[in-house]
């Protein structure tokens, strides 16, 4: 089976999207299915996927509106459209807003699986080609970070999934080992605003990297009150 085939599908259509999710696990998709765009805001914060496949014409919450939110947050995260509404202008706006293809209802399933195959060969391709341009790996203590995976690895082969914004706050503090990672520098990186409510978020990202973190007593994340956040290993030198 290839790495990184894992899809968030967001279908309000009850039928289409059972069908749709239980064939793609057949082809060997990890295939998450929610029907609305709450739920897969929602989700989107505690979970990276590869690829998401986004409905446009759903209640509340449109597909366009949809790939606005997540594109502010979740920049590096490609989407889809599968749609009905095929007209020109439709089309334009859906590649407008950053997406790397828009499949007509109704699809075949085979073609369905062609095209996203071929999307995630092409956008595993790309990624190797950036990530050749960047450090992807950390030893810090007892795990080594692979940034490109998205993971951290305890010495005893234990691995840990980061989110997105996880695996972002965990290379913001450790390029910045040993010095003041600031609220301010951390909430313009991650959000793009610095707000109350944001900063409580920020103190949840945190305990889950010190959870992911926690085997090994020499890592630390120091709060520094008021100010922000300092990564430290102590007793124990990066190679």
């Amino acid at each position: 089976m290839i790495e990184n085939r894992k899809i968030l599908l967001v279908e309000d259509d009850e039928s289409l999207g059972y069908l749709l999710s239980e064939y793609l696990k057949m082809k060997d998709f990890d295939i998450q299915w929610v029907k609305d765009g709450k739920s897969a805001l929602e989700i989107v914060e505690r979970d990276f996927f590869d690829l998401m496949i986004l409905d446009v014409m759903m209640p509340e919450m449109d597909g366009f509106t949809l790939a606005k939110e997540l594109k502010k947050d979740f920049p590096e995260t490609p989407f889809i459209f599968l749609t009905s509404r095929s007209m020109k202008i439709d089309v334009l706006k859906g590649f407008s807003l950053g997406a790397v293809d828009y499949l007509k209802k109704p699809i075949d399933e085979e073609e369905l699986v062609v095209r996203l195959n071929t999307l995630l060969k092409t956008l595993s391709v790309n990624k190797k080609s950036e990530d050749k341009e960047l450090l992807n790996h950390y030893s810090l203590g007892e795990y080594i970070f692979n940034v490109s995976k998205q993971e951290v690895v305890y010495k005893d082969g234990e691995v840990h999934k980061l989110t997105l914004r996880e695996n972002k706050l965990l290379q913001l503090l450790v390029h910045k080992k040993n010095e003041l990672c600031t609220h301010k520098e951390i909430l313009h990186s991650l959000w793009g605003q610095n707000d109350f409510f944001v900063k409580k978020s920020l103190n949840v990202f945190i305990s889950h990297l010190r959870k992911h973190l926690s085997k090994d007593p020499n890592i630390k994340i120091e709060n520094i009150h008021n100010q922000g956040f300092i990564f430290k290993i102590e007793n124990k030198t990066e190679f």
